[in-house]
């Protein structure tokens, strides 16, 4: 019986054998891959070139570096960030060192005026519209001023006699003083003097017999007056005299009264202290009624009158509006401000302000206000107001108690009896007009897309909403998002911009819409037919009915039709202007009026030359006289040619 064979044994791998076949298929994974793309990538280029070259595909870029060449021949030059206007050279922009790029044309399938943008482009951009509406436009004034004493209730307290204070009752300033209450005690021998002599003249007189002499009597009379106006002069009342006389014994010392009620604001003399006439005491104030001071812009204070309501806030005060009236405005323009000083009469019958304090004022002004617009207010229709206190209002006429001057009609200063139409002017929201410098655009999508240029003529701003005078119509869509972008298109396009205005023409007068004339037939027919022949107001020489039915005005014995109320005042300001302009429209002429001519008389016919005898050329000769850049006859001799 055989024996089977016994397995043979394998020995272990060698660990080092191990680390070197890994490191083997880790060199393999390296660089076979690259390997592999790398050859993939060759053989895809050539055969994009061998398609290239049997015509399979085309490249865009044949004759591309020609046609760029071509473009940029007479090519204009920009900053990316618009920093300045086109250039025609290239180079690097001065204002941010950017290089500067060819402007683009054809405005994005738009025209020299305006751009076009897709829908999708849009709504990456954000652009947003809104339209332009017709609404009553008020100016928010604010202004910072400082709150002083009212001027005309300040008063001094004088001593009218020399002498001694043996008292003084209000000895602290801030005392608060009633009318006839006595502020301090003058010991004064002066007066003692002049009331004895008062007593005896009034006894000389009283106690003469019947039978002295009517000269004697007339001196006695005449010197009892004269005591008692020397009583007067040295500062004794009514009524003091009056007690004098009842009592019939003099007194060396006098009671110095208050003419007024009012605060004690300053104390120039101590107790004891002697004094002579004319010194100053007390000086006093009527807190009642106090001024803010306020310091307006020109074409602010130009819009407000006298009586004018204004509101005001202090901060000691959160939330409380104290109102007042204007009651001075400052003729002259401040030359180191340039401002234009404006005084408030505030009423402070509860004693909340406080003078030194300062205060906010705000106004509310329409933004057509003017001298010439009236302006209603309730308080003040059918009311009778002080020339000089503004505050001081009555139903009847009469004299004013403070002043004593006579009260003058509240119509008087431009306030009107009845409400007033609020004038309407076209407005936009502010964030659609952009501005740099004196110029001013807005971008009006006319088509859907389609975003035309326009240049604005500015009124003032009301909130977030702001007036235009000129270069939009109600009705019209305006860039209110995203209009920066439009107009950084319109530059690369080479089209007028916010920055480079000049290439910008403004359109052309459109015929009349129907809004327009549906506005126009509102006149009568008689007026109908002039607004119609006249076409344009004379002041925004907008078409008329473009702000509704035209107001007619009478200047100068013609009728003018005008586009809205707010152009009332500029016509009565400067009527022979805008008279002008309508001439000048129907003429077909400039405004510029030709200088004064002589008239032309009867043209004759003369002869350069005149006729010469035979044998003779014309010789010119100088002249001594003064020349003129004018054709004249020329100065010629005769002169015998010898043949």
């Amino acid at each position: 019986m055989s024996e089977s064979p016994e397995p043979v044994e394998q020995a272990p791998e060698n660990p080092k054998e191990a680390r070197q076949a890994f490191d083997r298929r880790w060199l393999v994974g390296l660089f076979i891959k690259p390997i592999i793309f790398l050859v993939c990538g060759t053989l895809l280029f050539a055969g994009l070139g061998l398609m290239q070259r049997l015509g399979l595909i085309s490249s865009g870029a044949i004759g591309g570096d020609a046609a760029s060449a071509s473009a940029q021949a007479g090519a204009e030059y920009i900053c990316p960030m618009m920093c300045t206007p086109p250039s025609s050279q290239p180079g690097r922009c001065p204002v941010c060192a950017m290089e500067l790029v060819v402007a683009s044309s054809g405005g994005s399938g738009g025209d020299s005026q305006s751009i076009q943008i897709g829908s999708a482009a849009r709504r990456i951009a954000n652009i947003q519209t809104a339209e332009a509406t017709m609404q009553p436009m008020t100016r928010n004034v604010r202004a910072i001023g400082k709150l002083q004493y009212d001027e005309a209730s300040l008063k001094t307290i004088s001593a009218y006699v020399g002498g001694r204070l043996d008292r003084l009752y209000a000895d602290f300033t801030g005392v608060v003083v009633q009318q006839g209450e006595p502020l301090a005690l003058l010991y004064s021998p002066d007066l003692y003097s002049a009331q004895v002599e008062y007593l005896l003249a009034k006894k000389s007189v009283v106690q003469a017999s019947p039978g002295v002499l009517p000269s004697v009597a007339s001196a006695n009379r005449n010197l009892f007056e004269n005591a008692r106006q020397q009583l007067i002069e040295l500062g004794m009342t009514e009524a003091q005299i009056t007690d004098l006389e009842g009592n019939g014994k003099a007194d060396s010392r006098l009671h110095l009264n208050s003419p007024m009620s009012g605060t004690v604001i300053q104390k120039m003399a101590v107790e004891g202290q002697y004094v002579k006439a004319s010194d100053p005491i007390y000086q006093l104030a009527d807190l009642s009624t106090v001024w803010l001071m306020l310091e307006l812009f020109p074409e602010d204070a130009a819009c407000i009158g006298y009586g004018e309501k204004v509101e005001a806030e202090v901060q000691s005060h959160p939330g409380k509006k104290f109102t007042g009236r204007v009651a001075f405005i400052d003729p002259n323009v401040n030359e180191r401000t340039r401002t234009i000083g404006v005084r408030v009469a505030l009423p402070n019958e509860e004693g909340l302000l406080k003078v030194g304090d300062f205060a906010t004022a705000f106004l509310r002004i329409p933004a057509a206000a003017g001298p010439q617009l009236r302006r209603y207010d309730q308080q003040l229709a059918n009311k009778w107001i002080s020339p000089r206190f503004p505050n001081q209002i009555f139903d009847q006429p009469g004299k004013c108690p403070i002043s004593n001057l006579e009260l003058v009609h509240a119509s008087h200063f431009g306030f009107a009896d009845q409400p007033q139409d609020e004038t309407q002017s076209v407005s936009v929201p502010r964030s659609a007009v952009l501005m740099a410098g004196k110029h001013s655009v807005v971008y009006v999508e006319t088509e859907p897309g389609r975003f035309e240029i326009r240049r604005v003529v500015l009124g003032h701003q009301s909130g977030d909403q702001i007036a235009i005078h000129d270069g939009i119509n109600p009705g019209e869509k305006v860039a209110i998002k995203g209009n920066f972008l439009i107009d950084s298109q319109m530059q690369l396009a080479g089209n007028p911009s916010l920055i480079n205005p000049e290439k910008y023409v403004a359109p052309e007068a459109e015929e009349l819409s129907p809004e327009m004339l549906a506005a126009l037939e509102k006149l009568p027919p008689e007026d109908m037919t002039l607004a119609s022949a006249q076409q344009i107001c004379p002041v925004t020489e907008m078409a008329l009915g473009s702000m509704g039915t035209p107001p007619k005005a009478e200047v100068n014995g013609r009728t003018v039709f005008l586009c809205c109320e707010g152009c009332r005042g500029s016509l009565m300001k400067e009527p022979e202007k805008y008279l002008a302009v309508l001439d000048n429209k129907d003429s077909g002429t400039q405004s510029e009026s030709a200088p004064d001519l002589p008239p032309i008389g009867p043209i004759q016919e003369i002869p350069l030359v005149p006729e010469l005898p035979p044998n003779t050329v014309a010789v010119p000769v100088e002249s001594d006289g003064p020349t003129t850049p004018s054709i004249a006859t020329p100065v010629i001799q005769p002169v015998e040619v010898v043949r």
